[in-house]
């Protein structure tokens, strides 16, 4: 996250009103007739770059470099324009966003011609800012533009809804049925301007996305199974998938790395687009933060501003003081144990959510429980949850969804921020229902096996994440650099051995 039948739709006013209140913030009227896909300008290019503009940009990222052990050679030059297009808000209103569109060029035949389409989603970012077009100044656009666009593929990025020039005034974090339109609409505009551009799509489309846009690239999947669209593979990476179940495990003491962030952003999210999470912000948040919190994130201030401002807690999402006896345990929750430090960072004397509300949700949870979680019963979300949160998290969570495109699943099982549980599960409903296509689980962070296609990338990731565990010991970590390991797990580990191997599985196809 950070840090979800058929489309999951947006509830009709009548279930909204059943659900719970408004806030104030929240429009009663009915929205302005979108047009989704419409592109708003012509693209403006935001730079070029050469295959030594590349290497450079990979050498100089710690994590990123990792790759260049790999045998890993970017071989086309990429330009990277950014495009502005109309696309919804998360209940349904005309809004606005825009993105990036990468476009491979140079004199290898793999870079001419028609060339197949990645779609992609980033991951969280505070940042209202955001643009992945800026790859000189946007890490992940950086790898994006190297992995991909250098492979001979174009690039379709959206930066979303809320973000960067988009006239909306929140982002529809992890709403599934939005996040999949938004894709799909800047998709179609990217599409619509690729003459202008000097792209040439062919018939091949691939759909992936990172942490947060792991979760939105399945999600666009199945929107776009779902409306009949033509996708020839699938590579979602360390996405919290089993929403349910994830929110369900963090109430129950495993507090992610992320947790103060992704829960003021994505209740922030779900009571704009479904107005049923609370009546008043302090029925969830503290009230040293409630005043702000629902229009707080994404913001132009940055992370540490926040938390020296006092607009947000760094880690003490809930109170260390357990919201009733019987929780003792799971205040915090100390299994498994090498992710028990980081469940421990989550609970403090002025939490973000009130003991009230965690003792509300926990009391739901063990009244209407989730299928996989904690206990794996039919790997489904609660059915009929009472509290307002639960039953959004039930709503966009991805466990009714079976691809009918091959698809790979890729992460880290020590993942302190998305927790591994979200692919497992994945795995467990699939295994269950035996989809129609081919589809592949992938943990970089596990042992290599016999006629393993992905030991380099295994391999590669044993040797970078020992490489940060000595230099924290280099620098005084007393842990084995444990710690640092961790800090560095989610953001900086995983993604550029992820992301090679999900182009190694597009190309396949």
């Amino acid at each position: 996250m950070v840090r979800s039948a058929a489309i999951v739709a947006l509830a009709a006013a009548a279930t909204l009103a059943a659900c719970g209140g408004k806030s104030a913030g929240v429009a009663p009227s009915m929205p302005a007739t979108p047009h989704e896909g419409q592109l708003l300008q012509s693209p403006q290019k935001t730079g070029s770059y050469s295959v030594s503009d590349l290497l450079s940009m990979l050498s100089g990222n710690s994590d990123a470099a990792q790759l260049l052990k790999l045998a890993f050679t970017p071989f086309c030059t990429v330009d990277v324009y950014h495009m502005e297009y109309e696309t919804v808000g998360g209940r349904g209103e005309a809004a606005t966003a825009s993105g990036a569109v990468m476009v491979p060029g140079g004199p290898d035949p793999s870079c001419q011609g028609a060339r197949p389409v990645v779609l992609y989603a980033h991951g969280t970012s505070t940042d209202k800012s955001y643009n992945i077009a800026e790859i000189s100044s946007n890490p992940e656009g950086e790898l994006l533009a190297a992995v991909f666009a250098a492979q001979g593929y174009i690039v379709v990025a959206p930066n979303y809804a809320g973000y960067d020039t988009s006239n909306l005034s929140y982002h529809p974090y992890l709403v599934a049925d939005q996040q999949s339109h938004d894709m799909m609409d800047a998709l179609t505009a990217a599409r619509s301007a690729f003459s202008s551009v000097g792209a040439d799509g062919g018939s091949k489309l691939f759909v992936t996305g990172y942490s947060q846009g792991g979760y939105v690239a399945l999600a666009t999947l199945r929107a776009m199974q779902t409306a009949g669209m033509s996708v020839t593979a699938a590579g979602p990476m360390s996405g919290p998938y089993a929403l349910s179940a994830f929110g369900d495990a963090i109430f129950e003491g495993q507090v992610d790395g992320g947790a103060t962030i992704n829960f003021t952003m994505i209740v922030s999210a779900y009571q704009h687009s479904y107005g049923n999470v609370y009546n008043q912000p302090t029925d969830v948040f503290s009230p040293q933060y409630a005043a702000n919190i629902a229009s707080l994130l994404p913001t132009n201030t940055t992370r540490s501003n926040l938390y020296a401002q006092g607009l947000l807690p760094q880690y003490a999402l809930f109170s260390d003081t357990p919201p009733a006896p019987q929780y003792a345990a799971m205040t915090p929750a100390t299994t498994p144990a090498n992710l028990a430090p980081v469940f421990a960072q989550g609970f403090g004397p002025s939490p973000l959510v009130t003991n009230a509300y965690r003792l509300s949700y926990l009391q739901d949870a063990q009244a209407h429980p989730d299928g996989g979680f904690p206990t794996t019963t039919n790997d489904m979300p609660p059915a009929d949850p009472a509290n307002g949160l639960r039953q959004d998290l039930a709503r966009n969570d991805l466990r009714d969804f079976n691809p009918a495109q091959p698809v790979l699943l890729c992460g880290g099982d020590n993942d302190p921020v998305v927790f591994y549980l979200n692919t497992q599960l994945m795995q467990g409903y699939w295994a269950a229902q035996d989809p129609g296509a081919q589809v592949t689980v992938l943990d970089v962070d596990s042992a290599v096996g016999p006629n393993d296609s992905y030991a380099a990338i295994k391999n590669g990731f044993a040797v970078a994440k020992a490489a940060v565990a000595v230099a924290a010991v280099a620098g005084g970590a007393t842990d084995g650099g444990q710690a640092a390991v961790l800090t560095d797990y989610h953001a900086g580990l995983v993604p550029p051995f992820c992301l090679y191997a999900v182009e190694q599985f597009f190309g396949k196809f």
